[in-house]
């Protein structure tokens, strides 16, 4: 199975399942003025962007009748992810090989991050599909733009907008492991107020978390969105969004059974205006976004406490971007940020019932400035820089390149880009029990080449060539004796170990990708191969791969469509050999899914879809003894008016 498809993959250059970067999707391969947004900070035509990035459109995401985000964006170039059991797990999301927490991930505008959390990062276990519209993928160094954490790449998220003056939408569906997901949304749109209101509900019996255990793990989680634009002239405008979930995953002990279960409860808002000057030449953005992650988790068993952790990260963040059009040809982005984070997080036990809490908070400001212009027809150059100032790490400056050039009437293009990026310290690196305040800020430099091929308005194909850097890393350092004087807190005590800057990695690869438009067969694939390896001096495990980081991953997708808008398809995920720690002693076994879907319009209104996913119901792991879930059918319907 593993040469069938990866012979194909290569046969077809590679192919992306989700429109493929710089394309919305495998239909609109001609649509060379396809905006993104990520890459920039705003649209851009996506001939003119060098950096790499791929676009999941809402109609991608009706075609996979996906429902958790990190399964949809592992079908993208360059992505990966692993989750502690089945749909709900603790879910880590790496790209090119980056940390999980080395992400930038934001919704509706608004950068997301858990403070009060090992890494600062964002935990995916509770994203689900839902109402998210759009989502775009920017990969590699990005923190010129981005800011702290945008070593790996951007995974930029936007929820649906209302089109027409009153519409609605439902949908229900249910299936294996007692699994329902319900969702409604309605909005409206009006020459002055854009509104929408979403809601959503989720549950799953699941499957036992610990891979050989018996008893089921389950997962529930109610979602409410909500977004409002108010014009109230042309140049001016208001702009509210929020985002609520609440989720319960239960999970089990270390290598056993157990009723441990935990509650996540995250709310993400916006409050922004907006207004253009010199008609419309600088469009000025201030805005205000707030996140706030509460996460508690019991073990009803224990006693004295049921609870076994509690901690609560907020992050607060005021922001102002313009962006000045020159001319024609050239284009200015520049803007300031202030941001400030706290965490509490504690963990109660049977043996100390009430430890003391571990409380912090610290301010990160930046500005940043970045210009793009056509230099000469069809060659489009962007340059930008970037200066941090870090509460605890001090100040930091970083800057990016990049040139896209078309060629062949944009039948061809060829992108290149260089850029930096860091990560400050956690909260909880720098000021939990564990923490080390003299941290500093992780570092990377980054590059990709690539090239993007369209022939007779109906196949792309594209290559690209990366490589990263990443000094200053940090990591966990154990604790055995006091001669190690990080190791002895205040009062002589030893401490079971601390963060430091350790950790020196680097990684590179190949992300193919293609598409092709065959009336009513469309087909989509892509092939990526990473080398991610540990680069510590003198380590045991230098040159070993980093845990959990698949060397080879490949996705291929067909749907064919017929006249009345029925359709079918298939779609193909492998994911070859891993390791499941930094010693590469414990392997994953490489795997592939195979998942079948199908749809019928019964009318204007309603439309029947059914999917059987893991169709061939292969035993699998993403981390070592944690559970997958095997084949399972589900049936739906879903009605727009």
């Amino acid at each position: 199975m593993k040469t069938v498809l990866l012979s194909t993959t290569a046969a077809l250059c590679g192919l992306s399942t989700a429109a493929l970067a710089q394309t919305a999707s495998p239909a609109a391969v001609a649509s060379v003025s396809e905006l993104v947004v990520t890459a920039n900070r705003s649209p851009q035509a996506a001939d003119r962007v060098g950096q790499s990035i791929s676009v999941v459109t809402e109609k991608d995401i009706k075609a996979a009748q996906a429902t958790d985000v990190s399964t949809l964006l592992a079908t993208t170039p360059g992505v990966s992810f692993s989750r502690n059991g089945g749909v709900g797990g603790s879910t880590s999301l790496r790209i090119r090989g980056a940390e999980t927490d080395q992400t930038v991930v934001i919704i509706d505008g608004v950068k997301l991050n858990d403070p009060s959390s090992t890494g600062g990062g964002y935990n995916f276990s509770n994203l689900l599909a839902g109402d998210i519209a759009r989502i775009e993928i920017l990969r590699g160094a990005q923190s010129t733009l981005w800011g702290s954490q945008a070593i790996g790449g951007v995974v930029n998220i936007v929820t649906a907008q209302a089109e027409s003056p009153f519409e609605g939408e439902l949908s229900a569906e249910g299936g294996s492991m007692g699994t329902s997901y319900f969702r409604a949304g309605v909005g409206g749109r009006t020459e002055r107020l854009t509104w929408r209101l979403a809601a959503g509900r989720y549950e799953t019996d699941g499957v036992s978390s610990y891979r050989l255990g018996q008893e089921k793990d389950g997962y529930e989680n109610t979602g409410v969105s909500g977004r409002a634009l108010l014009a109230v002239t042309e140049a001016l405008s208001f702009d509210v969004r929020g985002v609520y979930s609440k989720g319960r995953n239960d999970f089990d002990g270390f290598l056993t059974d157990s009723r441990d279960y935990g509650e996540t409860e995250e709310f993400v808002g916006y409050v922004g205006v907006n207004l253009d000057l010199f008609d419309g030449a600088l469009k000025n953005r201030l805005a205000y976004g707030y996140t706030r992650t509460d996460r508690q988790n019991f073990n009803p068993d224990q006693a004295i406490t049921t609870t076994t952790f509690d901690a609560r990260g907020e992050n607060k963040r005021w922001e102002y971007q313009g962006v000045w059009a020159i001319s024609d040809a050239w284009t200015a982005t520049f803007g300031g940020e202030i941001e400030d984070s706290k965490m509490r997080t504690v963990s109660p036990s049977a043996f100390n019932p009430n430890p003391p809490v571990a409380r912090a908070k610290a301010g990160l400001d930046g500005l940043y400035a970045q210009v793009q212009g056509e230099v000469v027809p069809g060659l489009t150059l962007t340059a930008g820089l970037r200066r941090d100032s870090h509460d605890t790490f001090g100040d930091k400056t970083l800057g990016q390149l990049a040139a896209a050039w078309s060629l062949n009437d944009g039948n061809t293009i060829l992108r290149a880009s260089f850029g930096q990026g860091f990560k400050a310290p956690s909260l909880y690196q720098l000021y939990s029990e564990y923490g080390n305040t003299t941290l500093e800020a992780e570092e990377a430099d980054a590059w990709d080449f690539g090239v993007e091929q369209r022939l007779m308005d109906r196949f792309v194909l594209r290559a690209t060539w990366f490589q990263r850097e990443t000094t200053n890393q940090i990591d966990y350092v154990s604790c055995s004796s006091a001669a190690d004087p990080m190791c002895v807190v205040v009062g002589g005590a030893i401490r079971w170990g601390y963060y430091d800057n350790t950790a020196r990695t680097k990684a590179k690869g190949v992300e193919l990708e293609g598409s092709a438009d065959l009336g009513p067969l469309q087909v989509a694939a892509n092939y990526t191969w990473t080398d991610a390896q540990n680069d510590v001096a003198g380590s045991a495990n230098r040159g070993k791969a980093l845990a959990r980081r698949p060397e080879h991953q490949a996705n291929i997708q067909a749907t064919y469509t017929w006249e009345n808008g029925a359709s079918f398809g298939g779609a193909i995920r492998y994911v070859g050999k891993s390791f499941d720690n930094a010693a590469n002693t414990t392997t994953l076994q490489p795997y592939t899914l195979l998942d079948l879907r199908a749809a019928y319009p019964v009318n204007e209104t309603f439309e029947l879809y059914g999917r059987v996913e893991n169709a061939f119901d292969d035993d699998y792991e993403t981390t070592r003894n944690y559970g997958s879930p095997g084949r399972g059918l589900y049936a739906g319907v879903r009605a727009k008016f």
